[in-house]
């Protein structure tokens, strides 16, 4: 079996590859092969050349499956950014993953202009610009070198600082090749050739991208949400008769707060698999997505990083409420500090063994990090797997803040603010949030308390909007006289949020998670 696009191109030319859910714009699979060639053929032009590294900085839009395919097909790396990051932050992924050239739009243009300033080594093309042009005097044809590519998607690190995962090219260098997420596909989740997806999170994410371009390996129609609205993916779901779909947490929780004539206006009858992970899914928003949606509701844990993969079936998962699943790739093992398997139902570090290698590009350390004694390794989260290797998520080892789906690294956040000179001393935590999750909190001990309040707050978030990520911005700020640390200057974390967890559940009556 043949799994690229062109394959497809070939036999049902006029099939859609990519339907835009916003715009309506249509991209069929003989549009997309000619698109991804004519990029193949520019990025040679350029001497762009065989295990070379692009990024594309693209919003939600077709484009962006033009640079992915193309690239694929000429043997690149290709680094995803997201539009949300500030112009530093786009800048050190560019430099640490060595990319020739960036590919961004209109959309995109005013910040690459500030990126550009930073790394004016990186070339720049842009969709709207210059981009469109050069595409269309390049061949339709493919190139004399086809060669199989991959991705390259970043992860952010203990430190704060964003890590590539970055994996060799295939060994096998037909563009068509099978890959695991094909496997899983077919298997687990029963997504064929007949497939319209629905992909409502942004592309730049590792689960969106990889999951809509093994739709396309398999032949379906991928429609994309330039942005996501509940309603509208409900709307969608009913107007191309949506089979398959990926959602996070959030994205069911905005949906379940429609008013319940809104929900029941639309049809979603069609759906045959709603599939949900990148965060742990609170027990009554799954259970509410299943009476409403019925058994299609199913789940996986892994990470960008590939080196496990758990998953769950609806009906698993009505017998097991909270578990993400057995291994479908890597083998579980429950760990104690000193790298130990522990008895099943008592809770340690959740490692792999036997999973996909991997290394995180330019930090030895982080990936040494990741291994234990044994040779398996971890995403740093905490667990439990029962009599039957069902694994149970209960914590995060390195404290990582997940709100709406992202992962958002609090040393980060920390690390600027304490630069500020009004600041002494900063911890970055989430606490609960009904809508995204957890919200990002910082906890701030300023110079002089007297400082302390609303106008202070203020002027530290004006401070950090232009070097982070709107997403990463604290929601909540609050103050001080002194931080829980030990005489070394350990910071007991886990104290703060804690208290903001118990906080929450006297104020909600929920229980502490």
């Amino acid at each position: 079996m043949q799994l690229h696009p062109t394959y497809h191109a070939a036999r049902n030319p006029s099939r859609a590859a990519v339907i835009m859910g916003g715009s309506g714009r249509v991209v069929t699979y003989a549009a997309l092969d000619a698109a991804s060639n004519r990029f193949a053929h520019l990025v040679r032009a350029r001497g762009v050349e065989v295990g070379d590294t692009i990024a594309m900085c693209l919003e939600n839009t077709a484009d962006l499956f033009t640079v992915a395919w193309g690239a694929q097909r000429a043997g690149l790396i290709y680094v995803a950014v997201s539009g949300r990051l500030a112009a530093p932050e786009i800048a050190y992924i560019l430099r640490d993953s060595g990319s020739r050239l960036v590919i961004g739009s209109d959309y995109t243009a005013a910040l690459l202009d500030e990126v550009g300033a930073l790394v004016p080594h990186v070339a720049q093309l842009r969709f709207g610009g210059a981009l469109e042009a050069e595409l269309a005097a390049m061949p339709e044809t493919p190139i004399a070198d086809e060669r199989a590519g991959t991705d390259m998607l970043y992860s952010s690190g203990t430190t704060g600082t964003p890590k590539g995962v970055r994996l060799p090219l295939p060994e096998d260098p037909a563009i068509g090749a099978g890959n695991t997420l094909v496997g899983l596909a077919n298997q687990a989740f029963g997504i064929g050739g007949d497939a319209v997806y629905l992909s409502p999170a942004p592309l730049y994410h590792a689960a969106p991208l990889r999951w809509s371009m093994t739709v396309h390996r398999l032949g379906g129609t991928v429609v994309v949400m330039e942005k996501f609205d509940p309603e509208q993916a409900l709307a969608l779901i009913e107007r191309h008769k949506v089979t398959d779909s990926q959602w996070v947490p959030t994205h069911f929780v905005r949906m379940l707060k429609l008013p319940e004539d809104v929900r029941a206006r639309y049809d979603t009858s069609s759906l045959k698999c709603a599939i949900h992970a990148a965060a742990p899914c609170p027990v009554p928003v799954k259970q509410a997505m299943i009476d409403w949606w019925g058994p299609v509701v199913r789940e996986y844990y892994a990470g960008t990083e590939g080196n496990g993969f758990t998953y769950i079936s609806n009906d698993e998962w009505l017998k097991r409420p909270g578990s993400v699943g057995r291994a479908l790739l890597g083998t579980i093992r429950i760990c104690d500090e000193a790298g130990d398997e522990v008895p099943v139902g008592i809770e340690g570090q959740v490692f792999f063994e036997g999973g996909s290698p991997f290394t995180y590009h330019n930090d030895p350390d982080k990936t040494r990090d990741a291994m234990n004694k044994h040779g398996w390794t971890s995403l740093g989260d905490v667990g439990r797997v029962d009599e039957d290797g069902f694994l149970f998520l209960t914590d995060r080892k390195s404290f990582m803040i997940i709100s709406g789906g992202v992962n958002i690294y609090p040393q980060e956040i920390e690390n600027l603010l304490v630069t500020h000179p009004r600041v002494a001393d900063v911890a970055v935590i989430g606490a609960p949030d009904a809508d995204m999750g957890e919200r990002v909190v910082a906890v701030v001990q300023p110079c002089d308390m007297a400082d302390a309040g609303p106008e202070l707050a203020a002027e530290l978030t004006a401070w950090l909007e232009p070097q982070l990520a709107r997403l990463k911005l604290p929601r909540q700020i609050d103050f001080r006289a002194e931080l829980p640390r030990e005489p070394t200057g350990k910071l007991f974390k886990r104290l703060l949020r804690d208290e903001y967890r118990a906080r929450d559940q006297a104020s909600t009556g929920a229980p502490v998670a």
